[in-house]
Parts: structure tokens; C-alpha cells; sequence
């Protein structure tokens, strides 16, 4: 690892908001798009298939950008290796804020025909690209910027940047919700949070644009200890951490979406909850896993990155089988606890994964390996959840199967999380 000499380093405050308010817009973006996937866009852009083919292919548009964000992890990785973290950081704001506003705008089907869901699905692919150069940018700006036994505490501010950006997200469709009718909400109503987004880009441009470049990939450029091509070095020489990482990952992505995109869709469609408190209640959960994001991640500092992991992960291997007979009783208290419970496991064991994947990397091919390693474990812990479970529910297996689904991705994170070492006291 290479050692920063001792230079000027901002502020902690700056360095907090540059690393959180990237993340907090960037999955604000992806959340509405989550959102509006359960609620309403397969009657926007697929009308004409039933409810069950229409909600799929709703989920399915919602499963590209995890296909395409492992592509924009390995094109922002390299050139955020290749020539610094800082402007990378600004080109994936500004792809994926722009694709979502794009998104909003987009007409539906009516208007457009079969071009309307192609285009929908460009876009998402867009937005996918630009998420998988976002967080891993934004990591390496809080960790690389750390002092030696602090890089949890920093780290946890991209760490927040979720929970900040989801509760923005709902909060918005709540209101929209109360406001208008259900006619105008399906009619106009649910663009409003996509064409919102151009606001917040600029703020988040705004902020980036004042920080300065991490002082370790700066004595790296210093020192010409620059990769070539670093996802080759990566991939000849630490490859095994990529997949090991990526399966250490499945877990938090498993069990938000679960409890976010699906629950939003099952709650609402199947067990009759009102759409406002379905969301209520999600934000409610949130906030247990914005607390949870903090508290792992100031434990992991001490206690150290895999341990505090391990102990996440075998406690959600345990509520996956617990999950789904809480949502089934529809009583709002339980299906809130059920809610509550897995985005507070999902910070539990996000928070540390800040500073954990980056330490694994060596810093020339740091920003490669950590995105990388995050954007696969979203192929199989965030695309596919609300798919498979849709079509549990539809086959017969039940709903307690997709709670079986849930564990058996926490057993999966768990057998690779023992599999790595532990990382907090490395240098970088």
C-alpha cells in the first residue's frame, strides 16, 4: 500500500458532505425508479400485459441497471485509478442524474408505442452505468482521506448516503401520494420525483467540485506507481477478493430490496395495505437502518471490519425465516417490524462494507476492485430478489419461500465473509 506524505487535508465536514451527498443523490435516483417500478409503471409502459407479466416486466427494467452497473463500475474504476477519484466522481453524477430526469420525462406507452419501454430500458441502463462509478468513488474519497484507525467512522458517511437518499425518495412519493388523487398520481404525478433530481445534481456538483483529490492516489501519482490497464492487474492479481467481495455484498443487497422494492409490491398488491402506509412504514425501517449504519460502523474501528460483519449476517440468516410470516398476519405493527428489522440488519452490515472492500484493494487498482466487487454482489442480491420472489409468489411455493430465498443469500455472504481476512488494521 502506498503511504500519503503529510499534506493539508480538508475538512472532516467537507470531506462528509462531498462522499454523503454524492451517494444520498445518486440512490434517491435509483430508489424512485424502484419505487415507481412497484407502483406504477407497468401501467405506464406495459399496459397491455396483465398485472402479474406487467409487474415483471416492471421489475425486469428495474434488474438492468444491476446488470449494467458491474460495466460502469469496470469503466469508472479504470479511468478513477487511471487519472484520480475526484472527476470521476463528477462524470457518474452527472450520467446517472441526467438519465433520470430523462426518465420523467419519458412518455409512456400511449404516446409512444413499443418505443416508449425500449427507451425506458436505455435509460435505466444509463443509470445503472453511472451507479456503478458512483459509490465506489465516493468510498475512496472518505477512506483515502481517513487518519489510521478512523476509516469506519469516514467511511460511514457513504455509508448514509442510501438511507438519506431513500427517505428523500419516499418522502416525495408520500407526499405526492396525499396531494393527489390516484388518477394524478399514475397520470403525472410519479414523474415529479425523477424531473426533482436536476435540483440536486447541481447541489451535488456544487460540493465535489470544492474537494480536493485523496492524498493517497495523489502519492501514488507522485511516486508513477500508477496501473496501466488496473482492472488486469486486478483481475491477475486479486481476483479472488472480487468474487469473495461481491458474495460479501449479497446480503444487504438481498435483504433492502426485499424489504423496499418486493414488500412495496406484495404489501400493497396482495395484502391490501394502503399504498401511503406501506410507504410510511418503509421510512420508518430506514431510519433503523440509518442507525444501524452508524453504530457498525464506529464498532468496526474497534472491534474490527469482519467480525462486526459476521455478526450482522448470521442475525439475518436467522430473520429471513422470520420476515414473511410477520408480513403475511397484514397487521401494519407486524408487517413494520418485519420491514424495520431487515433495513436494520441491511445498516448493520452496509455500514462497515465502506471501508472493508476498499481495504482489500491495493491502491492502484482500488477503485476498480471495490466498485466492481459492489456492483456484482447488486446482480445477484438486488435484480434478482423482487424477480424470483414474484415468481414464488405466483408458482405456489408461498410467500415463507422468499424468506428461505433471503437466508439462503445471508448463508452465502457468510461463507465468503469467512473466507476474507480482516482488513482495519492495514495501512493504505
Amino acid at each position: 500500500m502506498v503511504q500519503a506524505p503529510a499534506v493539508a487535508q480538508p475538512s472532516r465536514t467537507r470531506i462528509a458532505a462531498a462522499s454523503l451527498i454524492g451517494t444520498a443523490i445518486e440512490f434517491y435516483d435509483f430508489y424512485i425508479y424502484g419505487t415507481a417500478a412497484a407502483l406504477v409503471l407497468n401501467t405506464a409502459f406495459f399496459p397491455e400485459m396483465d398485472n402479474l407479466a406487467g409487474r415483471l416486466a416492471a421489475f425486469s427494467t428495474f434488474a438492468v441497471a444491476f446488470v449494467s452497473r458491474p460495466l460502469g463500475s469496470a469503466i469508472f474504476g479504470h479511468w478513477g485509478d487511471r487519472i484520480g477519484r475526484k472527476s470521476m466522481l463528477v462524470v457518474s453524477l452527472l450520467l446517472m442524474g441526467l438519465s433520470t430526469v430523462a426518465i420523467g420525462l419519458l412518455p409512456g406507452y400511449t404516446a409512444m408505442g413499443v418505443a416508449a419501454p425500449v427507451l425506458l430500458v436505455l435509460l435505466r441502463f444509463t443509470q445503472g452505468i453511472g451507479l456503478g462509478g458512483e459509490w465506489g468513488g465516493a468510498a475512496l474519497l472518505a477512506t483515502e482521506h481517513a487518519p489510521p484507525g478512523k476509516r469506519g467512522f469516514y467511511a460511514m458517511f457513504p455509508q448514509l448516503g442510501p438511507s438519506v437518499g431513500f427517505i428523500a425518495a419516499n418522502g416525495l412519493f408520500l407526499i405526492l401520494g396525499a396531494v393527489l388523487t390516484d388518477e394524478q398520481f399514475v397520470s403525472w404525478g410519479w414523474r415529479l420525483p425523477f424531473v426533482a433530481s436536476l435540483l440536486l445534481v447541481v447541489i451535488g456538483l456544487y460540493v465535489r467540485l470544492k474537494i480536493s483529490e485523496t492524498p493517497v492516489f495523489q502519492a501514488a501519482m507522485d511516486e508513477r506507481k500508477i496501473a496501466k490497464v488496473p482492472f488486469v492487474g486486478l483481475m491477475r492479481h486479486q481476483w479472488r477478493r472480487v468474487l469473495l467481495g461481491a458474495g460479501a455484498m449479497v446480503v444487504t443487497y438481498t435483504l433492502f430490496y426485499t424489504a423496499t422494492t418486493y414488500c412495496l409490491s406484495y404489501g400493497t398488491a396482495t395484502l391490501g395495505i394502503p399504498r401511503t402506509t406501506m410507504l410510511a412504514l418503509t421510512m420508518i425501517g430506514v431510519l433503523f437502518m440509518a442507525a444501524g449504519t452508524v453504530v457498525s460502523s464506529l464498532v468496526s474501528d474497534r472491534l474490527g471490519r469482519r467480525r462486526t460483519l459476521i455478526a450482522g449476517t448470521g442475525v439475518a440468516i436467522a430473520w429471513g425465516l422470520v420476515m414473511f410470516p410477520l408480513m403475511q398476519t397484514a397487521s401494519v405493527p407486524l408487517v413494520g417490524l418485519a420491514l424495520s428489522g431487515a433495513l436494520a440488519l441491511m445498516g448493520l452490515i452496509f455500514g462497515p462494507m465502506g471501508a472493508f472492500l476498499p481495504e482489500l484493494f491495493r491502491t492502484e487498482y482500488r477503485y476498480s476492485g471495490a466498485s466492481v466487487a459492489y456492483s456484482l454482489g447488486g446482480v445477484l442480491g438486488g435484480a434478482v430478489p423482487p424477480l424470483i420472489a414474484t415468481q414464488m409468489q405466483a408458482s405456489g411455493l408461498g410467500v415463507f419461500s422468499v424468506g428461505v430465498y433471503v437466508s439462503a443469500m445471508a448463508v452465502l455472504s457468510l461463507l465468503c465473509l469467512l473466507a476474507l481476512p480482516e482488513t482495519g488494521e492495514e495501512s493504505m
